[in-house]
């Protein structure tokens, strides 16, 4: 399959965003939102979604949505193809504001903008041929070109052999991959992702995102996805926002935010990804050490700032004395060491604050937790 031609939105030049207003670097975002509000009618009086909501999207990243339940996640995906109308503010794709677009334009619009959701959304009457052939029927494509399409995208998403299988037929990550097939027969620009692995097991939630990154890379779409999985934001993403009560609380590169994480809600929404201190050892650590033979507990992080892995011989030897690795490791995302080790150092003739300062050659953060026999 040939990789899709680039598509930028073409309307008549007054629709045209003020170039004026627009940052430089900003100008080559794909998506735009800019001063975004979205509020809802209640029953009992209007709900803020959103609140000036300012970001850029580039043209071709992975970029990931997250927050906590409610926190406006799928109402801000929701503008990029206007299913949610903002009541303030505007959203740009390719400059182009899309807040006054007829519904002509809108047809246009949302047949280049892909999207795929929890459930599938697939009509369990229908083939996987037929599931995916569906949108081109309804936008009047040519029969031939329609079966050359189809087979091409089955190829694409690994299921050719499945064509004549009805939905009840398959597994949930087959059905997730005809979903992703019938986003894209109209050779879309930019591919929404609305929690689109929350409803799979772990081992096909890989297979899903190892597709996306392919198509990502492959067809060199633009990809938005909202999820409440850390996991997977740390896996495909390239940038990441955080949101809180329709705001934005933190953005960056995916290394930058799991790596060392400002806000309280990022933090809260990564813990499920850090080591916590198990309750064995927490139940032994003491403030001040009690015998002789106590030995200091270290915990070491690091952020990301530097790109090397930790010289673990190194760090030992500067430590000195006895050191043992009582919980932790390091991986690497986007080309950054990001980790925890937890360190128990006995019998070194440096003391805990020295420690502290000989740690903090490899680490960008080191902790003395205390101590333990």
């Amino acid at each position: 399959m040939t990789a899709a031609t680039q598509w930028r939105l073409e309307i008549p030049e007054p629709q045209k965003a003020d170039q004026t207003e627009l940052h430089p670097q900003l100008n080559r975002a794909h998506v735009r939102f800019i001063g975004l509000g979205k509020t809802y009618n209640g029953q009992q009086g209007p709900v803020a979604a959103l609140h000036g909501i300012d970001l850029a999207i580039q043209r071709g990243e992975v970029f990931g949505i997250i927050g906590r339940s409610g926190a406006g996640k799928s109402s801000l995906i929701r503008t990029i193809n206007r299913l949610e109308q903002p009541s303030t503010g505007r959203v740009l794709i390719d400059q182009v504001d899309i807040g006054h677009f007829n519904e002509d334009q809108l047809v246009t619009l949302r047949r280049r903008i892909g999207m795929i959701f929890q459930h599938f959304n697939l009509m369990s009457a229908k083939t996987v041929w037929q599931n995916v052939e569906l949108p081109l029927k309804v936008a009047g494509v040519p029969k031939e070109k329609r079966e050359q399409k189809v087979r091409e995208l089955l190829e694409l998403v690994g299921l050719q052999g499945k064509h004549k299988a009805y939905p009840a037929q398959l597994s949930g990550g087959q059905k997730q991959r005809v979903g992703i097939a019938r986003a894209l027969v109209h050779d879309p620009a930019i591919l929404l992702c609305d929690e689109a692995t929350s409803a799979l097991d772990p081992e096909t939630t890989q297979s899903i995102l190892g597709l996306l990154r392919e198509i990502n890379q492959r067809l060199g779409l633009t990809i938005v996805l909202i999820t409440h999985e850390m996991a997977v934001i740390r896996d495909i993403c390239d940038r990441v926002v955080v949101l809180e009560h329709g705001r934005i609380v933190e953005q960056g590169p995916v290394w930058e935010v799991f790596g060392n994480p400002q806000h309280e809600v990022s933090k809260t929404l990564l813990a499920p990804l850090q080591h916590a201190l198990p309750e064995e050892l927490q139940s032994r650590l003491q403030a001040q050490p009690q015998s002789s033979d106590a030995a200091v507990v270290l915990r070491l992080q690091f952020t990301g700032s530097a790109t090397d892995e930790p010289d673990l011989a190194a760090l030992f030897a500067a430590l000195g004395g006895r050191v043992r690795l009582l919980q932790g490791g390091v991986e690497r995302i986007q080309g950054h060491a990001l980790g925890q080790l937890l360190l128990a150092v006995a019998g070194s003739s440096h003391s805990a604050e020295e420690l502290h300062q000989r740690a903090a050659q490899w680490a960008q953060q080191v902790e003395v937790l205390g101590y333990v026999v």
